[in-house]
Formats: C-alpha cells, sequence, structure tokens
C-alpha cells in the first residue's frame, strides 16, 4: 500500500496518480512488497524539516526519510516492509518547474521518482551516477506509460 497525504492548500494533488507512480517505481527496482508514504506539504513546514534534520534553514523541494535506517525488528510485520516518507513542499516543487520549464506534474512526477529511490537506498552522492542514470530510465519509461494511458482515456470520451 502506497499512502499519499495532502497537508497544504495550494495545488490540487492527483493521489491515485501520485500512488499508482510510486508503486511503479518500486515494482522496477524489486520492492514490490514494500510501502512508502508520500507527503505534500508548504514551504514552511519544509523548511523546518529540513532545518532540523539536515542543518540547512531553507526550504527544499524533496526529503526521503528512511524507515529502516532506524528500524526496531521487534516492529510488526506490516511495518517492517515500510520503506520511509518522501516530503514534498508544493510551492519549491512549483518554483523549480517554473525555473526548469517543466510542468507541475512532471517536476512533481520526477520528486516522487527521486524520494522513491533515496528511500530504496539509493544515494547520488556516492554512487557514481547509478542513482541519477536508474532515475532518468524510470522517469522516461514511466511518464510515457502514463502519456499513453492518457490518451487512450481521451479517446474513449
Amino acid at each position: 500500500m502506497i499512502e499519499v497525504i495532502n497537508r497544504q492548500r495550494l495545488q490540487n494533488i492527483d493521489r491515485n496518480s501520485v500512488a499508482q507512480l510510486s508503486r511503479a517505481v518500486l515494482d522496477r527496482i524489486g520492492r514490490e512488497d514494500w510501502t512508502l508514504t508520500i507527503i505534500f506539504i508548504r514551504d514552511r513546514m519544509m523548511r523546518e524539516l529540513n532545518r532540523d534534520y539536515r542543518g540547512i534553514d531553507q526550504p527544499t523541494d524533496v526529503l526521503s526519510f528512511a524507515y529502516h535506517e532506524s528500524m526496531n525488528f521487534s516492529e510488526p510485520e506490516a511495518e517492517a516492509n515500510h520503506l520511509g516518507d518522501v516530503v514534498i513542499s508544493v510551492e519549491t516543487a512549483e518554483a523549480y518547474a517554473r525555473e526548469l520549464g517543466l510542468t507541475y506534474d512532471r517536476e512533481i512526477a520526477h520528486l516522487v521518482i527521486h524520494g522513491a529511490l533515496h528511500l530504496a537506498g539509493y544515494d547520488h552522492e556516492t554512487d557514481n551516477g547509478e542513482m541519477m542514470k536508474l532515475e532518468r530510465k524510470l522517469r522516461k519509461e514511466l511518464l510515457r506509460m502514463s502519456k499513453t494511458r492518457q490518451r487512450i482515456r481521451n479517446r474513449r470520451k
């Protein structure tokens, strides 16, 4: 199960699409039985999280909090398969989308993929580019699939 929590009111969030994308990422990287949570917030809360956990007193677009880093194996089995939480700031994501000339939805998809890979143990700062290669591959493959699905839905109307 993928849980999508919306704790902001600036942007509409298509929870089903976010959950489907997250599930597809986990399936593609061999984590079919694992779960995660995606949380959407505003910059004020993201700034607090970034300050408290990374020592950087400004908002960022995405933070990943891996559950397995502090996993207590006496936890119930259902929780043992939970990778952790991906937290996304809709304000920073929107600003980056504008800056990069992308749609807001495409930037959110990028952040969901990026965050899920971090939870699964990938680290672009230490893996000689492996995470970024995988991220590009997944983005290309999964976003193409979603465009195809959208075209199919549009034809049925």
